[in-house]
């Protein structure tokens, strides 16, 4: 009888303990997205309190003479700092949340950026702006704050493997990330040949540009991540040379990223730039992670299409928040008329009177606008001087003019 039953209480210990290790690795699984998300929270946190401190060290040394006066200041180091801590957060959190999870959280950059903004650097906005400004701030700041609890709490949640030199490799070559590899890299040509030769500047072209590679970058910065977690766990990976790979791809695309950036700034709005980049980077960044490490290969219907509500929601929320920030009015170099009474200004509401700096040149600017070295150049004239030594009929009428001048 005993051993009838032993067979049997062993295959119920088998199917009990078969049951038992999916919830425990899913238990760990969201242990690690949820450890993964707060750090990439608390990096973004800390970058938009560093870029607000280096910003308020510049606006209290505007206008001294000395350009580079910021390095002299214990208030820029400190933004320094923290944003080196907060670039370390965010690069941490891919050793441990999906790639898919991480990409989306960088909107609690634009939700610290908007209030602190308002209470650290004291922005202030007229009356008849309030509703404008602080009432689509704060509907931007709700939607990216319920975007990003959607992320976390829908996330790729399966079981999460580790980042050893094998099974990145494997990664690489599967013929997923391959096919994926081909059409980006048509894609990323065609648009370059666009934006080069044909001179299509405009901003989807260029931050499509800066999404594909801020794509690679994301799947490179998690293999370092979780490669260096490895390492110090006690098996090291610094010997395949799959990682130095990783790291130089890493370095170059970033570099690519900011050359692209840096010539958006100069045609577009910032703001503008801030909400299209993160909509198109988050995008392409979460379906290289989809490809690369297969986030979403365990993750049913509903918690994908959740997923997606709250990258939507998040998107839309960004989107407000950039919208409502102040812009900058660029320099024109024209003579000022605001002192002038009666007298209409290029930023008046009626006809201007000063031509616009789009053109390359138009009559009544001071100088060319084709290089910033020519923009500052002092503007020379040049002076006729009158003769007074005039004989004839002429020189009467020079004598009269002079007399009423006198007068």
């Amino acid at each position: 009888m005993a051993s009838a039953n032993g067979p049997d209480l062993q295959l119920q210990q088998l199917s009990l303990t078969t049951q038992t290790l999916p919830l425990r690795e899913s238990a760990f699984s969201y242990k690690e997205n949820l450890i993964g998300s707060l750090l990439a929270i608390f990096g973004h946190l800390v970058i938009s309190i560093a870029l607000n401190v280096q910003k308020y060290s510049h606006v209290r040394l505007a206008g001294t003479k000395d350009a580079q006066a910021y390095f002299k200041t214990k208030i820029w180091w400190l933004g320094l700092f923290l944003l080196l801590l907060g670039e370390l957060g965010v690069f941490s959190s891919y050793a441990f949340a999906p790639l898919s999870l991480i990409v989306p959280l960088s909107a609690v950059s634009a939700i610290a950026s908007s209030i602190i903004g308002i209470i650290f650097i004291k922005e202030k906005w007229k009356p008849k702006e309030f509703f404008r400004r602080y009432i689509f701030s704060f509907l931007g700041c709700g939607l990216a704050v319920t975007g990003t609890y959607l992320l976390i709490t829908f996330g790729p949640n399966s079981h999460h493997e580790k980042m050893t030199g094998e099974n990145i490799v494997k990664h690489l070559v599967s013929w997923p990330f391959l096919l994926y590899m081909l059409v980006e890299i048509i894609l990323f040509c065609f648009l370059l040949y666009y934006y080069k030769e044909k001179n299509a500047q405009y901003i989807v072209i260029i931050l499509l540009l800066v999404a594909l590679l801020g794509s690679l970058t994301a799947v490179t910065v998690k293999a370092l991540a979780g490669m260096i977690i490895v390492s110090i766990q006690g098996n090291l990976q610094l010997g395949y040379p799959i990682f130095y790979i990783m790291f130089v791809s890493m370095v170059a695309t970033a570099s690519f990223q900011a050359t692209f950036l840096t010539e958006a700034s100069q045609l577009f709005d910032s703001s503008l730039i801030a909400s299209v980049n993160y909509i198109l980077s988050t995008t392409i960044a979460i379906t290289a992670g989809a490809v690369f490490y297969m986030d979403f290969r365990d993750a049913d219907v509903l918690h994908i299409c959740l997923f997606a509500l709250g990258c939507l929601i998040a998107y839309l929320g960004v989107f407000l928040i950039t919208r409502t920030r102040k812009k900058l009015r660029a320099f024109e170099p024209y003579v000022s008329l605001d002192t002038m009474p009666n007298v209409n200004n290029v930023y008046d509401t009626g006809s201007a009177i000063q031509p616009d700096l789009n053109s390359s040149f138009s009559y009544g600017a001071l100088a060319s606008n084709d290089s910033f070295s020519e923009m500052y150049a002092t503007a020379t004239l040049p002076v006729v001087q009158e003769q007074h030594n005039v004989t004839g009929p002429s020189g009467t009428l020079q004598h009269d003019l002079d007399h009423n001048k006198k007068e």
